[in-house]
């Protein structure tokens, strides 16, 4: 059964920092790219970012580019999501997917 599984979410600043992590299991890990996304308060989905199965390749959004960083390790099942210069507008549940399957997510609010 595939699970993957969002932690580190949490109430922060603007300007402050979160590291998201979602661990994998009931595949090869390994074998395939996986993606971030988010969901603001009353809002649609949002692809945020995505990385290549081997670590290699990475994509943002224009919304997180060179604020969010993107990386796996596939020794660990667990890809992450670096947060930095946040803002409220960065508010969602965020969630990892990967073969039509996703985790339940993980809050993220920036406010003062």
């Amino acid at each position: 059964e595939v699970q993957l599984v969002e932690s580190g979410g949490g109430l922060v600043q603007p300007g402050g920092s979160l590291r998201l992590s979602c661990a994998a299991s009931g595949f090869t890990f390994s074998s395939y790219d996986m993606i971030w996304v988010r969901q603001a308060p009353g809002k649609g989905l949002e692809w945020v970012s995505a990385i290549g199965s081997g670590g290699g390749t990475t994509y943002y959004a224009d919304s997180v580019k060179g604020r969010f960083t993107i990386s796996r390790d596939n020794a660990k099942n667990t890809v992450y999501l670096q947060m930095n210069s946040l803002k409220p507008e960065d508010t969602a549940v965020y969630y990892c997917a990967a073969i039509g399957h996703w985790g339940q997510g993980t809050l993220v609010t920036v406010s003062s």
